[in-house]
């Protein structure tokens, strides 16, 4: 592990989602303690997207935007909401130039598998729809998100696919959750690793599957068929339970003939990038960040 990130982990909560109630409650007062981003140089409006539940989104403007990436936050399906994730969505449009659309999504497991993502694919529409009023090129709208977030990302980039949905011109896909089988090395190696262990991922899917069969938009990984999916950046955290998963989601991707870009960073685990005084973590956000902008400049 990286000496710097290993110095944090007594400070890190025990990782455990037995209670989805305490649990977002520690999350919050964990997202309070972040340093606040710079937003003087945006605009940030809260709206609530048209749907069969009408869906809250945070939008954050930056000057002289050309494109927008819908973003889902991280939190295992359970937790998380626009202000956990304002600190991230906000250094995302920061540091990207990219109008930020960030969604909060319904939460498991009081609103299972297919809730948060309807509304993910719901606000997808709905900005590229609006993507001239956000300030956007509606051709250039990116997906994209932390952990579960990720996997969102690449379920609504699937469905578009199939249903001929709104344009996706590329995904941006943190440390995804693409694969509630676990079978993979790291994911049955990785039983007691800081934020994410196996305990942890078993009961993210329970809680987000509910009593549904796990289908390719809930699982991406789960998917026969990868091809005509939009470019993407993968990346993925060595001490991660999902770290294969997302190293095989990737090679799927690109033998089915998909620009990615992957990259594994090594000692970091899952959400480690959250540490902002650390030096991985700062090329971790910083990348993520020249990558939309890269993607997004056509």
């Amino acid at each position: 592990m990286d000496p710097e990130l290993e110095a944090f982990i007594p400070l890190f909560p025990r990782a455990d989602l037995t209670d989805p109630v305490t649990e977002r409650k520690n999350l919050a007062a964990l997202a309070a303690s972040i340093p606040p981003p710079d937003t003087s140089g945006m605009q940030i409006e809260d709206r609530l997207v048209p749907a069969e539940v009408d869906v809250p989104v945070r939008i954050y403007r930056p000057r002289d935007a050309r494109g927008a990436i819908v973003w889902m936050h991280g939190g295992g399906w359970v937790m998380g909401d626009l202000e956990t994730e304002h600190p991230w969505a906000a250094r995302l449009a920061e540091s990207s130039g990219a109008v930020v659309v960030s969604v909060g999504y319904r939460l498991a497991p009081e609103n299972p598998f297919p809730a948060a993502l309807d509304d993910c694919y719901a606000v997808l529409g709905w900005a590229v729809e609006h993507a001239e009023e956000l300030g956007a090129d509606p051709g250039r709208v990116a997906v994209g998100g932390h952990s579960a977030g990720g996997g969102l990302a690449a379920g609504i980039a699937l469905r578009a696919r199939d249903e001929q949905g709104p344009p996706i011109c590329f995904q941006l896909l943190n440390q995804p959750g693409l694969d509630d089988r676990q079978e993979t090395w790291s994911a049955r190696t990785f039983t007691d690793t800081p934020w994410m262990n196996r305990d942890k991922v078993t009961a993210a899917w329970r809680h987000y599957l509910g009593s549904a069969p796990a289908s390719p938009y809930a699982a991406p990984a789960r998917a026969d068929d990868l091809s005509g999916l939009p470019p993407a950046y993968i990346a993925s955290a060595e001490l991660c339970p999902s770290r294969d998963e997302d190293i095989e989601y990737a090679l799927r991707l690109l033998r089915a003939g998909v620009s990615v870009e992957l990259h594994q960073w090594a000692g970091t685990f899952h959400g480690s990038q959250a540490i902002l005084s650390v030096e991985v973590s700062q090329r971790q956000i910083a990348e993520l960040a020249a990558v939309l902008r890269r993607a997004l400049a056509g």
